[in-house]
């Protein structure tokens, strides 16, 4: 039943350490359906991208397009009639670090690649966007203890933060969700996490807004 109430395809989205893996991961379990996750630790180029992002802007942000791209395209040939995905990212924000982290040569030439990769994306039935203030987010780094994370700090952080700020201003792509997380348990609240399954099954088109401390 709630695979027919909810949407086909779901994304969860946010800067680094907001929890959208652990969100995307329970959704998924809840709708006993596929889950397209962000293999960053894949990466080989991030360890060094956070150490000194200028020596491999580029092949890092490469890296993650290529990858990406092939996802969204296994997704497209899946089974058409297996009703619900969820992913925990957005092919779009590629372009938001991208536009961050390289110069403008190198994003002259990511531009032309993204623009023959990502041409028949498919579009989310929802986009859950979540948020949390820069203290928090560095905290939930410090705690998941990522090797290749160690060297983010707080700068370049509020950065990416800022960048989905804005990106999600101008967001009209798909129906959204924007999510305050600052008092959201993700991980091991269940009255948290089935207040949000309320609040997707009832939302209306468009922008929508879940504050838990609000409820």
């Amino acid at each position: 039943m709630m695979k027919q109430e909810h949407p086909d395809y779901i994304v969860v989205e946010g800067p680094i350490g907001v929890g959208k893996t652990t969100l995307a991961k329970r959704l998924a379990r809840t709708f006993d359906t596929d889950l397209m996750l962000e293999l960053a630790a894949e990466n080989p180029f991030l360890p060094r991208f956070y150490s000194d992002p200028q020596s491999v802007a580029l092949p890092t942000q490469l890296f993650f397009l290529f990858q990406r791209a092939k996802q969204l395209e296994t997704l497209r040939q899946t089974d058409m009639f297996k009703p619900v995905h969820v992913s925990d990212f957005l092919i779009e924000k590629d372009k938001l670090f991208a536009s961050i982290t390289l110069d403008d040569d190198e994003l002259a030439l990511y531009h032309q690649v993204y623009e023959r990769l990502t041409l028949d994306s498919p579009t989310p039935d929802l986009v859950i966007y979540l948020q949390a203030p820069i203290d928090i987010l560095m905290q939930r780094i410090v705690e998941r203890d990522h090797d290749y994370e160690r060297p983010i700090n707080r700068s370049y952080l509020k950065k990416i933060s800022e960048a989905y700020i804005e990106f999600f201003y101008y967001y009209t792509t798909a129906p959204l969700l924007i999510v305050n997380t600052n008092d959201f348990d993700l991980s091991d609240n269940d009255g948290d996490y089935n207040l949000l399954l309320k609040h997707i099954k009832h939302l209306s088109p468009g922008r929508n807004y879940f504050n838990p401390i609000e409820l």
